[in-house]
């Protein structure tokens, strides 16, 4: 099989935080039945025992010393002490931290944030569905039945809405490369234009999928950055937006959705992507659309 995606793949070793935990273990099971290669998880407390087959240890340290170096964490903590998780993982040096946690403090996630980048680790999410290389890696609570390989990469901000374009995707023959969540929070580790920048790093991957929502800013500095490149350097990116009916001033789902004195809202950003000739979809079903026409196929 080639090996393709962004951040991870079939060889990547993982790690599970909070692995003897309720949604940690059934996570953790969905994750080695479609081939991920987990070597170990982490409970303090819980060191010695075993979880699906997988080694737990009291310590990130522990597993390291036992299993060699590791490349990626998947964080299932609460968010009282997910900053702590994510600070060990970085000082043991893995270099892609996967934080499904939600609620961790804004604060919080500003300083970890901050120090992963000083050691060249990325951050996935918080907040986020994960990330998933179709076929080879599934570090994510996404359900990966609905991904079909192929050449478009996904990149999101919001969950639910990712399995629907994935969906309507597959039906209309074409696969993903790989999906990502960069997480609903105010602050994330990944923006939409690194990941981007990644994908078009990806030979595999020919298209994107960006799949935005109402509140911040974060679609149109991608406009911004997308006009500015050359022609030769973009790969072709259509964008669906959720949040179209929300109303000014209220949070809608995550901490980021929030629209404020006509910032952030739905109209601003799809006329911020149009404006640079990124086609907007109304609905999923309209994605697999949009990719063909920016293809040409």
């Amino acid at each position: 099989m080639i090996t393709m995606g962004i951040l991870v793949n079939s060889s990547t070793k993982v790690l599970v935080q909070g692995i003897t935990g309720r949604v940690g273990s059934f996570m953790t099971k969905m994750m080695i039945d479609y081939g991920t290669k987990i070597v170990a998880g982490t409970t303090p407390g819980k060191g010695g025992g075993y979880v699906h087959g997988v080694p737990v240890y009291n310590t990130i340290y522990e597993a390291v010393k036992e299993q060699g170096p590791i490349d990626a964490s998947v964080v299932f903590v609460p968010a009282s002490i997910a900053d702590d998780a994510i600070y060990e993982a970085i000082d043991n040096g893995i270099k892609v931290i996967v934080a499904i946690t939600e609620g961790i403090p804004l604060h919080s996630e500003i300083r970890f944030i901050n120090y992963a980048r000083t050691k060249g680790v990325v951050i996935v999410g918080p907040n986020t569905p994960g990330i998933l290389t179709v076929n080879e890696c599934n570090i994510s609570i996404m359900p990966a039945f609905l991904f079909k390989r192929g050449s478009i990469g996904i990149v999101s901000r919001s969950g639910t809405l990712t399995f629907e374009v994935a969906a309507a995707l597959a039906k209309h023959g074409y696969g993903v490369s790989t999906a990502i969540g960069i997480g609903g929070d105010l602050i994330t580790g990944l923006d939409f234009i690194e990941t981007y920048e990644m994908f078009l790093r990806d030979e595999h991957t020919e298209g994107i999928v960006l799949i935005g929502e109402i509140g911040g800013d974060a679609e149109e500095r991608f406009a911004n950055y997308y006009a500015k490149l050359e022609p030769k350097n973009k790969k072709p990116v259509i964008a669906i937006l959720a949040g179209k009916t929300a109303p000014p001033g209220k949070r809608m789902g995550h901490a980021g959705a929030i629209i404020s004195m006509g910032m952030g809202d739905y109209r601003s950003k799809r006329e911020s992507l149009e404006k640079v000739g990124i086609p907007v979809a109304e609905t999923p079903s309209q994605v697999p659309l949009l990719i063909e026409r920016v293809l040409g196929k």
